[in-house]
């Protein structure tokens, strides 16, 4: 019969770091850091030993319970699209099937949901006085799906008065042609088209007569 070797755990730290993992030594010089749950699943202690099936097993249940926190912390500090999310998980190292696996979890849960999120891209763009140009690129940056979009930003409101405070705050009677395209280049870069922005300019009775529109 062939000989099965087995992994001896040399050390299992008794308090978690700060991520939540228990970081486990193996008698070869492994490392794996295990949440909790793993650790009780698996039954793990010091002087335990795992045959090569249980051990590779538990390498796969690691990398699950891995990708699946990770997801929950980068949910937690941000708002993500499930694309970005799964994108951000292997950039940081996690195994891209597990990743798409831990995605699909957060997304039973609710705990992810584009439309959602999109939504909130909107509200948040909305709130800082972007136009609707720097709405579809916030969107765009966090790789909602374009099926979204029309239904997101078909009442984006008229943005006339914010423009007209943010030009009030920058420019003055005596402004120089500099200052104001200065501040014209600062409303582009927000979103709002170049012909709305000399609107607004005249609104405020500023000259733009060698305005051109776009």
């Amino acid at each position: 019969m062939p000989t099965i070797s087995a992994m001896r755990i040399d050390s299992l730290k008794n308090a978690p770091d700060r991520a939540g993992r228990f970081w486990v030594t193996f008698s070869d010089g492994t490392r794996l850091g295990l949440y909790r749950q793993t650790v009780e699943d698996f039954g793990l202690y010091p002087g335990k030993e795992l045959d090569d099936e249980e051990f590779a097993r538990l390498g796969v249940e690691a990398g699950k319970m891995s990708a699946k926190m990770r997801a929950v912390r980068i949910v937690s500090a941000s708002s993500v699209s499930k694309r970005d999310l799964e994108q951000r998980l292997v950039r940081k190292g996690e195994d891209p099937e597990q990743a798409r696996a831990a995605v699909e979890w957060m997304s039973d849960l609710h705990l992810v949901d584009d439309r959602a999120t999109a939504e909130q891209v909107v509200r948040s763009c909305i709130s800082k006085g972007y136009g609707l140009q720097r709405a579809k690129q916030a969107l765009y940056e966090k790789q909602i799906p374009k099926a979204y979009w029309d239904e997101v930003l078909e009442n984006y409101p008229d943005q006339t008065e914010k423009i007209q405070d943010f030009l009030r705050a920058r420019l003055y009677a005596d402004s120089d042609e500099k200052q104001k395209k200065r501040a014209i280049d600062a409303l582009i870069r927000r979103g709002h088209s170049y012909g709305v922005i000399k609107k607004a300019l005249e609104s405020l009775s500023f000259d733009t007569e060698d305005m051109f529109e776009d």
